[in-house]
């Protein structure tokens, strides 16, 4: 987690927000977000074209140890940092002082627009000039909309990427065309303490706004309505299980997807051939020169991929990507459920019209989709007085669709769009986001700005009652779901990882009772993975958990050979806290990041040298033996097609032999060459 690499052709790198160092609790019952990030990087497109990759750097940090004992309570490798003194889960007496870190080379911005590297390897090409750290761009900032969330800058200076930027989905600023909805006045609050816990409910009054100063909006109006749906409710039939349909990032996390015969303790077939051939390419939509659009959301049925384009949701043959059907959205998608019901039923967010170039019309509805079907089931709208609420996630766990923003949490019934509950002005916290699948989630903000409390909630995705509860250590302000079961918890804490990842320690707790089991220590300058916090709860990329463990990529670190680079995947055990003492190297010139579980194995995507294809590999969850089942082409055009989705910024999902990779916003290339919204490989015939 220490310097990112360029922005991607689809999405900005990320930012954490800040936050204040946490105690470590063993045994303490019980336990915002978004930002509207000042300006994407100039030059910001899909180029097709990428640059030669970068040579090692002259003064790498070194590896971290895979075979050393980890310290208990911290993880392992030992972070590179003094440790720090914790009531709960003190170092062990007699523990060897951490080494210190290394220098890192400075670094300066990429000109032109960013592009994504060919892999390493690479030995024709001195080493370009980076950004320092990836996080220092001097933009300037925007004016915020009035149904804006939070925003906070990271610790450069640089906010969260994944948070509102016009044309991408997310409410824009008043004054401009085609925003629909007026401005609202402001006043100021002072600090106040606020009682926390209890309900699914919100104080409707309550907006914070953060920008390098902070305020606090009040909503001028009244009551909280719903309006009535759109289009005819349709029931579905009821189904209880969850399982994972879309890689929003790299995240597959706790779901499992697949079918076939076993590699380990997984379901995935590992095919008599791996070597796999380009099926399709999906075009890229039509969008204005200079605009970017998101394109949110990727799933796949047993006969469909499904993907997101601009104001529309398309199904793809699997095998052939012809086109199957289309369902038509006024505005753009702003964010997508990651995950479905058995049946193919999820759920996005979206705008209620095509705004002005640079505008947006705010994220104010929520829609419910049969991806089987190819249909829409419901569309609604949450409003507080006279203006409609504008959401940042969505997800979806059993048949509720819950939706979390600044105003409040809503939940809905996912086949009638019958509301489950809703925000209600008298409540003083309000659900931030919810992490959804096998169970639902529910992270909740109290207390004042500066004195801020989040609740870790377990809730039945029916009636919205609290089951269990976490309490973070207050001055912790952003955290995300990992997995809802187990229960795993991700934070930057005291704003320790410096590296814009989100992440310096995971915390795994009992769904049961709200009680901390341990919390893993991971330092951004040692492990890859990433989780923005701040307006999605659930955007965690390059992680995996299950059977009891968090499988987390180091940093890249030189390989044996000449600008060789690669990385490992290690495992954490959720009941200790302790690395397991396991790893699954990449291979020299390969980089591998977890994509989801199957079974007891993790499934695995290896980014490759710049003359090789990418791999798709199980990993034993017992020997940790790696078995090859995707081997893409190693032709240059193909590779180029590979190398624009960077696995940090992209939609992966395989399954059953087919492997699709996307991007999460549609623009022009700065260079001129052909993108695609999405690729699909396959083995076999």
């Amino acid at each position: 987690m220490t310097t990112p690499p360029p922005p991607p052709p689809q999405q900005p790198p990320q930012g954490p927000g800040p936050g204040t160092p946490e105690d470590q609790p063993q045994d303490q019952p019980g336990g915002s977000q978004d930002t509207t990030p000042a300006q994407q990087p100039p030059g910001f497109g899909a180029p097709q074209t990428p640059p030669a990759p970068p040579a090692a750097p002259q003064t790498p940090p070194a590896p971290p140890s895979l075979t050393k004992a980890p310290q208990p309570g911290y993880g392992y490798p030992q972070a590179p940092q003094a440790p720090q003194a914790s009531p709960e889960q003190p170092p062990a007496p007699g523990s060897p002082a951490p080494p210190p870190p290394q220098a890192q080379p400075p670094q300066a911005p990429p000109a032109g627009p960013p592009q994504a590297p060919p892999g390493y390897g690479y030995p024709q090409q001195a080493p370009p000039a980076q950004p320092p750290q990836g996080y220092g761009y001097p933009t300037p900032p925007q004016p915020q909309g009035p149904y804006a969330a939070p925003q906070q800058p990271g610790p450069y200076g640089q906010p969260s990427p994944y948070a509102a930027q016009p044309g991408y989905g997310y409410p824009g600023q008043p004054g401009q065309p085609g925003y629909e909805y007026p401005g609202q006045p402001t006043v100021p609050l002072q600090p106040q303490a606020v009682p926390g816990g209890g309900g699914r409910k919100v104080n409707a009054q309550l907006l914070i706004i953060v920008a390098a100063v902070v305020a606090i909006a009040l909503i001028v109006g009244g009551g909280i309505w719903y309006s009535k749906s759109s289009s005819d409710d349709n029931e579905a039939k009821k189904d209880d299980k969850a399982t994972a349909g879309t890689s929003s990032g790299t995240t597959g996390g706790q779901d499992d997807k697949g079918t076939g015969g076993t590699t380990g303790g997984g379901s995935e077939k590992a095919p008599g051939d791996p070597a796999s051939k380009l099926l399709f390419q999906v075009p890229m939509p039509v969008v204005a020169k200079g605009d970017s659009v998101a394109v949110d959301g990727s799933w796949l049925t047993d006969k469909a991929y499904v993907k997101s384009g601009v104001a529309e949701v398309s199904g793809y043959d699997k095998n052939t990507g012809a086109k199957l059907w289309t369902v038509k959205l006024p505005g753009p998608v702003c964010e997508a459920s990651r995950h479905m019901t058995k049946d193919y039923r999820t759920a996005v967010l979206f705008q209620p019209k095509m705004p002005a170039k640079n505008s947006s019309a705010g994220c104010s509805e929520v829609a419910a989709l049969d991806l089987a079907a190819g249909k829409q089931l419901w569309r609604k709208t949450v409003s507080s007085g006279d203006y409609p609420v504008t959401f940042d996630n969505v997800t979806v766990s059993g048949n509720t669709v819950a939706a979390g923003s600044t105003d409040g949490g809503a939940a809905f019934d996912i086949a009638s769009g019958k509301v489950l509950w809703s925000p209600k002005a008298s409540d003083s916290c309000y659900d931030a986001g919810y992490g959804g699948g096998p169970k639902l989630v529910a992270l909740r903000k109290c207390g004042s700005y500066d004195n801020p409390e989040l609740h870790v909630q377990t809730i039945d995705p029916v009636s919205g009652k609290v089951l269990s509860e976490y309490k973070m250590t207050a001055g912790i302000e952003y955290a995300s779901i990992v997995s809802t079961d187990p229960l795993v918890v991700a934070a930057d804490v005291g704003d320790s990882a410096g590296d814009g990842s989100g992440i310096s320690d995971f915390f795994s707790v009992d769904n049961k009772t709200g009680k901390l089991i341990t919390r893993i220590s991971a330092p951004g300058d040692q492990y890859a993975a990433d989780c923005e916090g701040i307006t999605r709860i659930e955007a965690c990329t390059g992680l995996a958990v299950g059977a009891g463990r968090l499988y987390v990529p180091t940093e890249e670190h030189d390989g044996t050979g000449d600008y060789s680079r690669t990385n490992e995947v290690v495992a954490f055990d959720l009941a200790t806290g302790k690395q397991t003492g396991q790893r699954a190297d990449a291979g020299d010139g390969y980089t591998i990041v977890p994509l989801r579980m199957d079974g007891t194995d993790v499934i695995a995507y290896k980014r490759p040298p710049y003359d090789k294809g990418g791999q798709i590999v199980s990993i034993d969850g017992t020997t940790f033996k790696q078995t090859t089942l995707m081997q893409n082409p190693g032709t240059d055009s193909v590779r180029d097609l590979e190398s624009n989705y960077l696995p940090q910024y992209s939609e992966i999902i395989y399954s059953d032999g087919r492997l699709y990779m996307a991007g999460v916003y549609a623009d022009v290339s700065s260079t001129g060459d052909k993108e695609y919204l999405a690729i699909g490989f396959g083995t076999g015939s």
